[in-house]
């Protein structure tokens, strides 16, 4: 009777854990990354100029991403451009930038992965009428919230 009574207990226990250890892992997969907030990186400076650095501010409503992008442009002046066709689909977000450079756009469709307060990825543009892509990553600012 005391091999049952202790089999059982630690049948019991194991059972307790599983339950628990399913919990937490369900709560896990539950916790999305978040997207939202302000994300810096730099870019390389035009014929080894210096780095250029820019800020994406972005913000979620259900599945839709919205935000604006400062970057600094030729001459170093910083502009303001809006993202747009922003999705969010669990840690992957896409979103496309467009801007006017003397009466031409150049738009650049970025791709990337939320993992903790990093976003890896990938952006797409076309330049001289070639199709291109390059890396690019992103850290969360926490000094601008």
């Amino acid at each position: 009777m005391t091999l049952r009574h202790d089999f059982l207990s630690h049948f019991a226990k194991i059972a307790a854990c599983a339950v628990i250890l399913t919990g937490a892992n369900v709560y896990a997969q539950d916790a999305k990354p978040d997207p939202a907030g302000t994300w810096t990186w730099t870019a390389p400076g035009r014929n080894g100029g210096p780095d250029r650095t820019n800020t994406l501010v972005l913000q979620v409503e259900n599945s839709k991403l919205t935000g604006n992008l400062a970057a600094p442009g030729r001459g170093g002046q910083v502009s303001e451009i809006p993202v747009s066709d922003g999705k969010v689909n669990g840690d992957s977000i896409s979103f496309t930038i467009v801007r006017e450079v003397n009466g031409n756009f150049i738009t650049n469709k970025y791709a990337g992965k939320i993992e903790a307060d990093k976003i890896h990825g990938a952006v797409q543009f076309s330049r001289n009428g070639e199709d291109q892509s390059r890396d690019w990553q992103a850290s969360r600012s926490t000094a601008v919230k």
